[in-house]
């Protein structure tokens, strides 16, 4: 039951939203709609870590300890960033950039968005994986349209094309899955549960399987942004309203990657060897090095942390890649500050891009000088996301190059590279940014930056000390994902 309210609250409220969203209480509904779903998230995590798995509708639901911190983490991050943005929309409307209707439209598609992420999480079918993610995608490509720019309309439509091509890959790969399970569970939508797959997945045909994990692979990696799969990602990021670059980075292609996850542990068993892994390993290391060098010349602020968010995943999928405990656990802690850091980085970013009248680095100068709040608050979130102490992204960046040292010693220094040239890239832009000759102007509305110090103070504290009970739960869960 809980797992149906936790779904059924986004939905419904988006249907509403699309009737009322214009309203001034809109944004109102559209924070107590996202808390309803963090608070019942909550409880529902409560409820994991007490009794274990749990079920819901028959089998079309499955939560475990892997699938239960992401919903979590989408649930919260979607209620932080709908407070971050009710004073961001506000000034958006204050500057003329959006009408009454097209807020409308926002309001909505913002909680099905959520909805869908929440179902591609939850549900235990592969086939309600795919048609989830691919609600996810055209709820995205509203998102991203919503300035009704030319450059705004032509990235959706690369979003939408080229993720659409991706996933229609991913589709194959799972009617491929289907085909193969059929032969030992029979025909029905039990070849399709995900938790029937993980019972049989030694008796799975080998040689389909291998190829339905390259479609997979393919197709949910384009949405997951790895290289060279990622050039949507660039654009949707800067061309769309900030709270929808902060929630495409912090929560769209975590939920990508989880559904690479669970395939690959049906799929690794099935062929007996461990080419998902290193399949997972050489797209993960190419996007840290390629999105590590494009860096160095970006020019836009939203663009630059969107090729730090490929940089990122990249070091998540390597690190899953490799799949021993530790770094099984590495992966899903990064994961978790990654999602933290770069969401609330996005929100100091649209009040300095608003301030600037423009997203262009180069029109964003002396952040610190008109407004230190904003600008320290840029500068704290670099710092974290580059992976400096005490901020929790520096203890899971050191437990990912930890392992590739002792695990493929090959790759450290790839890695260890491209990491100086991502931190020399994106510190050198932001001191002017944050310190520089002052360009930017006051904003109508004051910038709303509560949710971007919460997440950072939860990034500062899982840095500086992680309770046990997180560390244990991740513990587990690195070493069930070997087991399952």
């Amino acid at each position: 039951m809980l797992i149906l309210i936790i779904l059924m609250i986004p939905f419904l409220s988006g249907i509403l939203l699309g009737m009322i969203g214009h309203k001034r209480y809109a944004e109102l509904f559209n924070i107590a709609s996202s808390f309803l779903t963090t608070l019942f998230s909550m409880l529902l995590l409560y409820k994991i870590n007490k009794n274990g798995s749990m079920m819901a509708l028959g089998q079309w639901f499955y939560v475990d300890s892997f699938n239960i911190s992401i919903v979590f983490l989408t649930a919260f991050i979607g209620f932080t960033t709908a407070l971050f943005s009710r004073c961001y929309m506000k000034n958006e409307v204050a500057h003329r950039n959006l009408s009454p209707k097209r807020l409308q439209l926002y309001h909505s598609m913002y909680q099905i968005f959520i909805g869908t992420m929440l179902l591609s999480l939850m549900t235990n079918n592969l086939g309600i994986l795919w048609v989830a993610m691919e609600g996810a995608t055209l709820s995205t490509v509203l998102l991203i349209s919503l300035y009704r720019t030319r450059e705004s309309i032509e990235a959706a439509w690369k979003y939408f094309i080229l993720c659409s091509v991706g996933i229609s890959q991913a589709l194959l790969g799972t009617i491929l899955i289907y085909f193969a399970a059929e032969k030992v569970l029979g025909s029905g939508s039990d070849a399709l549960f995900w938790t029937s797959l993980n019972a049989i997945k030694s008796q799975i045909d080998p040689n389909i399987s291998s190829i339905a994990f390259v479609f997979i692979l393919i197709g949910y990696g384009t949405k997951c942004g790895l290289v060279p799969l990622h050039n949507w990602l660039p654009d949707a990021h800067a061309e769309g309203p900030t709270p929808i670059s902060a929630i495409l980075s912090g929560l769209l292609l975590n939920v990508a990657l989880y559904a690479i996850m669970r395939c690959k542990i049906l799929i690794e068993p099935s062929i007996g060897n461990a080419f998902p892994s290193y399949a997972l390993m050489a797209f993960g290391l190419l996007s840290i090095i390629v999105a590590a060098f494009i860096l160095l010349r970006q020019t836009d602020i939203k663009r630059l942390y969107s090729y730090s968010s490929i940089e990122h995943m990249g070091l998540i999928t390597f690190a899953y890649g490799m799949g021993t405990p530790i770094a099984n656990f590495a992966a899903l802690l990064h994961m978790t500050m990654h999602s933290l850091t770069k969401s609330a980085i996005f929100m100091a970013v649209g009040h300095a891009a608003q301030k600037a009248g423009s997203q262009k680095i180069k029109h964003i100068q002396g952040l610190i000088e008109q407004s230190p709040l904003i600008g320290w608050s840029l500068m704290l979130g670099s710092l974290a996301i580059l992976g400096m102490p005490p901020f929790g992204v520096f203890t899971s960046k050191f437990l990912i190059i930890t392992t590739t040292m002792n695990e493929q010693p090959w790759a450290a220094p790839l890695i260890l590279i491209s990491l100086a040239v991502a931190f020399a890239a994106i510190f050198s832009k932001v001191q002017g940014m944050v310190f520089g000759i002052s360009k930017v102007k006051e904003l109508k509305f004051r910038p709303s930056l509560i949710p971007f110090f919460i997440h950072i103070f939860i990034v500062i504290v899982l840095g500086v000390y992680m309770p046990d009970f997180i560390k244990d739960w991740y513990y587990q869960t690195a070493k069930q994902l070997l087991s399952l």
